[in-house]
């Protein structure tokens, strides 16, 4: 295992620069996770991690030893990407073991390292089929395994189940994360899917317009998320936006809007702030609760369904609302309902900079 640092990397296609002063630390044995929108330079820097990508600045530092210009072979990673880029003519072993035979590794040390992670991949059985014999997430399988087999000190890997349906990606994604906790390697991992980014990831990267916005554990970036960009993109449903002020009232402050005031005196603010400020009101759909006792009325625009719990969607003063509800539903369609706000558990944005207050 090893560890990666990142110093004011940047990188340029012709006049376009993809990713600017870029600082990174990835610690040994961490599941750093690259979240971010299509384009955001996510996979970029992955494959600059890799090599496979020239910087125009800065450096790369892979297990303490600066490997800016190193060739992707000296680098000791293993890669695993969107396309499985197996080799159809040969079998699930030949195709594990082609690297190490290039290499030039004895025989036997080639047959403990694929038979083990074989055996952690559960892929035993299929070691003598070719690929076209093989499902979408055996592929996939196969292709992690073609990583693992270096017994490389990082694994990357680049949206990895992006080309699998909803049932192979959550097994997989199981996998990868009992793969970590067995390796303890360092491993980084791109993806514009939020819900593999928080179940995967031991700390998550959110990245925009080749910029890091916030780094942290899954539950701080989504509880406590640093501008609007990562409270909006981070969640689904995503964050309710309102649009308001801040008011003293004696020793604390109020957000005042068209139809809504409430205090917040149990808010703990992080930035300088103060009176008459314009401010966006965060709320997770989990912290909207319909209840009877609810100080705030609204009237149920939508309602939907989703096994084990409904998003409700309610219309309060021209604003569309979400709510997450376990369990029985008690309301309908264009009903007027109770709800409260989780006072809490809220965050407040400058309006201006889109910074947390």
């Amino acid at each position: 295992m090893s560890s990666v640092g990142i110093r004011n990397l940047c990188i340029r296609f012709g006049d376009n620069e993809v990713i600017k002063d870029l600082n990174l630390d990835v610690v040994e044995s961490e599941f750093l996770v690259l979240l971010g929108p299509s384009g955001c330079g996510k996979s970029t820097l992955l494959h600059s991690i890799a090599g496979l990508i020239d910087v125009a600045e800065g450096s790369i530092d892979i297990g303490g030893t600066d490997m800016t210009w190193a060739d992707p072979t000296d680098r000791n990673i293993g890669m695993v990407f969107q396309s499985y880029a197996l080799y159809p003519t040969m079998s699930v072993e030949r195709n594990m073991s082609f690297g190490l035979r290039i290499k030039g590794l004895p025989k036997a040390e080639i047959e403990r390292r694929v038979s083990r992670v074989a055996e952690m991949l559960q892929l035993q059985p299929l070691l003598n089929r070719k690929p076209s014999q093989l499902s979408g997430g055996q592929r996939q399988r196969v292709a992690i395994g073609r990583a693992l087999v270096r017994e490389a000190g990082v694994f990357l890997f680049d949206e990895p189940l992006s080309n699998l349906d909803a049932k192979l990606r959550a097994e997989l994604r199981r996998e990868l994360k009992l793969l970590h906790k067995k390796l303890r390697s360092t491993m980084i991992y791109v993806t514009h899917d939020q819900v593999e980014a928080m179940t995967l990831a031991t700390r998550i990267v959110v990245m925009r317009a080749g910029k890091i916005q916030q780094i942290g554990a899954p539950d701080l970036v989504y509880e406590r998320p640093e501008n609007l960009f990562v409270a909006g993109f981070l969640g689904s449903p995503g964050m309710n936006l309102l649009n308001g002020r801040l008011k003293a009232a004696g020793d604390s402050f109020q957000f005042v809007s068209d139809n809504l005031t409430l205090d917040l005196a149990a808010y703990a603010f992080g930035a300088p702030h103060g009176a008459g400020v314009d401010v966006v009101l965060g709320i997770r759909p989990e912290n909207l609760l319909i209840h009877a006792a609810g100080e705030l009325q609204g009237t149920v625009s939508l309602i939907e369904p989703m096994g084990n719990h409904h998003v409700v969607w309610v219309d309060f003063g021209g604003h569309l609302l979400s709510s997450v509800v376990s369990g029985a539903l008690e309301c309908r369609v264009d009903e007027r309902v109770n709800f409260s706000i989780d006072l809490g558990r809220i965050s407040l944005f400058e309006r201006a900079s889109e910074q947390r207050l």
